[in-house]
């Protein structure tokens, strides 16, 4: 998409358009990337690659994820526009599974090109020798945005249902799924059984995009309100951390007792409510900021190929990772949190940036898929894509698609399947 195009969408704005939403959406995933993109603390040392992680090198740092660990903010954002969607299908008498089926046509085509380049890429390195741990290890590096990106589909499934309880309960069903999330990790915490854990992937985020349908609703107009509701985060996350078992990153660190990410917990929904609260008490001085032509026309290209930024961007890294080792290291010398590491940030985003935009350039034609204007499908269909592609999803994002018995293709090919579903014609799937 080029740029007079996307000064054109940006130009036919219509006027009642919330421009915060798109803005937080867009800022929510550039400080995913580029802080995946800081976090990666790796050296070459005498020829060999160094992982580091700066979360587990510098302790320092934890705090600072109550401001950079930004999923939140996505959900929030989720939430309102979902909303906003559902209700406009209701209005004009379109059925829930063609409405899904549009929202799952968004978000998970462009996932189709990442897992065949994965399975294509594993394929071909584990034929010709390369070890099954760095196999496994950088395909499930690639592959971690699949994990939210699963759990933010199975949000919008059940986006009708939550704005039905929502209508319904109103602030009462925030207070009932913090509850049950509260619920949740007593169960698994309390009895370490991780696997009951990810039942707050659904909880937990499916809550916290109701705090999108209050923004939508004016459920939170004022800065009293705002305030309030970062006021209850705050004080929320601090009990937890300081009373519970809950350490103080939100973001998951390998080897720690409790993660707050994996599986999420219910300090993601205090999270929450701290950085809607803060970001909603803001949301003057940005839509003031969105009604200059040049800030509106940057964010619309963010939004334009969101989800191949998104997608992409760690695959990006870790093969600019993987050349750099193959040629001896070259921009990897510097030993991770000295000045000069510090000092090389920049340069390292860049490079990743210039790497990021050629996928982008290439693959963004898949964020933008043919006009869905085709008949409902049957009611099974969308549900059934859903659990398909998210449950292939999980597993390669927690896994990747390499173990020591080679390479594990029916993941990938099972979520491609499912989502190749979504592109055949509902009328020839209905009658056979």
């Amino acid at each position: 998409m080029d740029l007079s195009t996307v000064r054109d969408l940006a130009a036919a704005t219509p006027a009642e358009r919330n421009r915060v939403v798109d803005l937080l959406r867009a800022g929510a995933i550039v400080v995913v990337v580029l802080g995946h993109w800081l976090m990666a603390a790796v050296h070459v040392r005498d020829g060999e690659l160094v992982i580091g992680h700066l979360l587990a090198l510098a302790s320092w740092t934890h705090p600072l994820t109550w401001v950079f660990q930004v999923m939140p903010v996505f959900f929030i954002v989720g939430g309102y526009a979902n909303g906003l969607s559902w209700r406009s299908a209701r209005r004009r008498g379109l059925p829930y599974a063609a409405w899904l089926r549009s929202r799952l046509r968004r978000l998970l085509v462009p996932v189709v090109p990442l897992l065949g380049f994965w399975l294509a890429a594993t394929a071909v390195a584990w034929a010709a020798g390369v070890p099954a741990g760095t196999l496994r290890t950088a395909s499930q590096v690639a592959l971690v945005p699949t994990w939210f990106l699963a759990a933010y589909v199975v949000v919008c499934a059940v986006a009708p249902a939550t704005l039905w309880l929502w209508e319904r309960a109103g602030w009462t069903s925030v207070a009932g799924g913090a509850a049950l999330a509260c619920l949740v990790d007593l169960v698994s915490i309390g009895t370490d059984t991780l696997l009951v854990g990810f039942a707050n992937y659904l909880v937990v985020w499916a809550t916290v995009s109701m705090l999108g349908y209050a923004w939508l609703d004016g459920r939170l107009s004022g800065t009293g309100r705002r305030a309030l509701l970062a006021a209850v985060g705050a004080v929320g996350m601090v009990a937890l951390v300081w009373a519970g078992p809950y350490p103080v990153s939100m973001i998951g660190l390998d080897g720690a007792a409790v993660n707050n990410s994996y599986p999420t917990r219910v300090t993601m929904l205090f999270l929450g409510m701290l950085q809607g609260g803060v970001v909603l008490a803001l949301e003057p001085l940005l839509a003031r900021w969105m009604q200059r032509p040049r800030a509106w026309t940057a964010t619309v290209l963010v939004n334009t190929r969101i989800m191949t930024l998104y997608l992409w961007h760690l695959t990006a890294m870790v093969l600019v990772i993987g050349v750099s080792v193959l040629l001896g290291g070259p921009g990897l010398g510097i030993e991770p949190l000295t000045g000069g590491w510090w000092a090389s940030r920049p340069l390292w985003w860049a490079a990743l940036a210039l790497v990021t935009t050629g996928f982008i350039a290439v693959l963004g034609r898949f964020e933008t898929p043919r006009p869905d204007d085709a008949a409902p499908p049957p009611a099974w269909l969308p549900v059934v894509v859903t659990l398909a592609a998210c449950g292939g999803l999980g597993l390669m994002a927690g896994q990747g698609v390499v173990d020591d018995d080679g390479v594990h293709w029916w993941w990938p090919v099972l979520t491609v399947a499912a989502v190749g579903l979504l592109l055949v014609s509902p009328r020839r799937v209905a009658t056979r």
